[in-house]
């Protein structure tokens, strides 16, 4: 404890308390001026809006000063919402996602782009997608990938339809919650949610609930709507949507596997600048021949280049071929990747680049599921 603040008794604590938070807030006012002011200058100079190096800089600053004095986690959020807060200031930012509200996917855009953007639900992943190409939102996000169900295939399956660029990824833990509008669990004659949470929480709805039909729709979101409106549908659904819908809690946590984790993408026009830890995603379509794929591998292998992820998705209009989708750990301006990039373009068949991107385990500490 502060000497100064031993010998005060708790009507004085609270006084110098309040006069600390009226400097945080003056201070606040004028970052938020500092901010609009790189705004004016950036567009003057056509700059990006967004620096994602300088905002880890930020972060990596903040971890060193704090010497593990204020909880890092707590930390962390709270500069997070400034720093999006005075970047929205510039020029706000809209957000398409997975409606209706309090989805996954719209708790995930609002850890990753804080409270002050706009937030537009879509009925549909292919929404989201057209959204951003036809450049009506500034961004969209899409579930890609769950650590226990794995790959979003609408998502993946949407790449190969329109054309915009991956600009982050955000890793979000994913708790489920039976919530219905009594919270009494013998009121509910069906459960609603996503395929991928009915999957997720399979075990427990078979060892709790054997008896009670489940039904698939395109959200929880939408799941936990259907809840409010109609006292006899239970929904699994995220934290958000309680309060969003007005809804109580029968269980928490009903997932069957700790640790569930789903991999969100943030969608736009361009990708960002380098970060310096990055990611980078492409689109192939090998060449029919024995090896090929085998040929792709052995070229990141000869340039030394971490594969996070390759994923194959069948086409649609063309029996038993397939697309690739592959994650390399780098940028795009890594002479490395740069130079196996120029590879895969002479000898694929098909080659896009998807986006270069902050690696979501340096922009989050902290949302498959939709």
């Amino acid at each position: 404890m502060d000497k100064k603040l031993e010998n005060l008794d708790i009507p004085l604590v609270r006084k110098r308390i309040d006069e600390i938070d009226d400097t945080i807030l003056e201070l606040l006012k004028e970052r938020l001026d500092c901010a609009k002011n790189i705004g004016l200058l950036k567009s003057e100079t056509n700059r990006a809006k967004w620096d994602p190096q300088r905002e880890l800089e930020i972060y990596e600053r903040l971890r060193t000063y704090n010497n593990d004095v204020f909880p890092y986690k707590a930390l962390h959020s709270i500069f997070h919402e400034i720093i999006t807060t005075c970047r929205l200031s510039q020029r706000k930012a809209t957000v398409a996602y997975l409606g209706p509200e309090a989805t996954f996917t719209h708790l995930a855009g609002v850890k990753y782009f804080g409270q002050s953007a706009e937030y537009l639900p879509m009925e549909s992943i292919a929404e989201v997608f057209e959204e951003v190409e036809k450049e009506r939102v500034e961004y969209g996000i899409v579930p890609v990938e769950n650590s226990i169900e794995g790959a979003v295939t609408y998502s993946l399956d949407a790449f190969m339809r329109f054309k915009v660029q991956i600009c982050g990824e955000i890793q979000l833990p994913i708790t489920h919650n039976l919530v219905c509008r009594s919270g009494n669990m013998e009121d509910i004659q069906t459960v609603a949610s996503h395929s991928q949470p009915l999957a997720q929480c399979r075990y427990w709805l078979r060892k709790h609930m054997p008896k009670i039909p489940t039904l698939e729709v395109f959200s929880t979101g939408a799941a936990a709507q259907m809840a409010a409106d109609n006292p006899n549908i239970g929904a699994i659904a995220s934290s958000l949507a309680i309060s969003t819908y007005d809804l109580q809690v029968v269980v928490r946590g009903i997932e069957d596997h700790q640790g569930n984790t789903t991999r969100f993408l943030v969608l736009g026009p361009k990708s960002p600048k380098k970060s310096g830890r990055d990611k980078t995603s492409v689109l192939l379509g090998l060449i029919n021949r024995p090896g090929a794929l085998n040929e792709i591998l052995t070229i990141l292998s000869a340039k030394n280049i971490d594969l996070a992820k390759i994923e194959s998705r069948p086409t649609k209009d063309k029996r038993w071929k397939y697309m690739f989708f592959l994650d390399m750990v780098g940028h795009i301006e890594d002479p490395a990747i740069h130079e196996a990039c120029n590879i895969l373009k002479q000898i694929c068949a098909y080659y896009e680049l998807l986006g270069s991107y902050p690696r979501a385990d340096d922009v989050n500490l902290s949302g498959s599921a939709s």
